[in-house]
């Protein structure tokens, strides 16, 4: 049963990755600098609609269905996982945004306000009618609290860091408290420790490779957010 669940997802999720293709491709673009505007093969203006392709020399917006296929995947793991459960849109909303999230802060270290503080109110409406609907209402208050609480932790990891984790982390660990919290404090804890772990692994690896040095800073939002998703799939449900 669950298998048509998650297969509903996927499909859901194809139009939302095609959404977010022009998304990333826009603010992909340094911290300060305007949005991007223009075909990077052809210099064409971007579509304003949702597209995957530029209009005038079709050049694809991004790698080929690398969002629209990575986004279907996450919410068919989620889904699968969590089924039919009401809090489980919450949870797949934040995977597919993850995705486009990760690709812009992977191509230039920066996580997009664009992106990140509008799912603020989606992702609280989408825990609130989850809570209405299956008369949970513990696990809202602990979401808000985990919200709040992760945003805390990483805002003070972010003054003692030296600059290892910037603003827009701070902003996606709210995000991320928000889905762990509703799932339990273990299930938090657990989320946060291993976007730690992932990054050092990755940072250990890029090292050996001589492709980083001890003074390269790297994209810690990619991690932090696959962190969150293995503890989802591991957390309670």
């Amino acid at each position: 049963m669950y298998a048509i669940w998650a297969a509903t997802g996927a499909i859901s999720a194809l139009p939302a990755g095609t959404v977010l293709r022009g998304q990333v491709a826009r603010l992909s673009v340094r911290s300060g600098e305007p949005d991007e505007v223009s075909c990077q093969q052809c210099a064409a203006p971007l579509p304003e609609r949702p597209a995957v392709r530029c209009g005038h020399c079709g050049q694809w917006l991004g790698a080929l269905l690398a969002i629209e296929l990575t986004a279907a995947a996450v919410a068919a793991l989620l889904i699968a996982r969590f089924g039919p459960n009401p809090y489980v849109a919450a949870f797949a909303y934040l995977g597919v945004l993850g995705v486009a999230l990760t690709q812009v802060d992977m191509a230039v270290r920066r996580l997009p306000d664009r992106l990140t503080l509008p799912a603020y109110p989606a992702v609280v409406a989408l825990l609130a009618i989850a809570a209405v609907a299956g008369g949970d209402s513990a696990s809202f208050e602990r979401a808000m609290l985990g919200g709040a609480a992760l945003a805390v932790c990483y805002l003070i990891f972010g003054l003692v860091s030296g600059g290892q984790l910037g603003g827009g982390d701070v902003k996606l660990a709210g995000l991320i408290g928000l889905v762990l919290g509703w799932l339990g404090w273990g299930t938090l804890v657990l989320g946060a420790a291993a976007g730690f772990v992932l990054a050092a692994i990755a940072g250990v690896a890029l090292l050996a490779a001589g492709k980083a040095s001890r003074r390269t800073l790297i994209s810690f939002g990619p991690y932090m957010l696959w962190g969150a998703l293995l503890a989802m799939l591991a957390g309670a449900s």
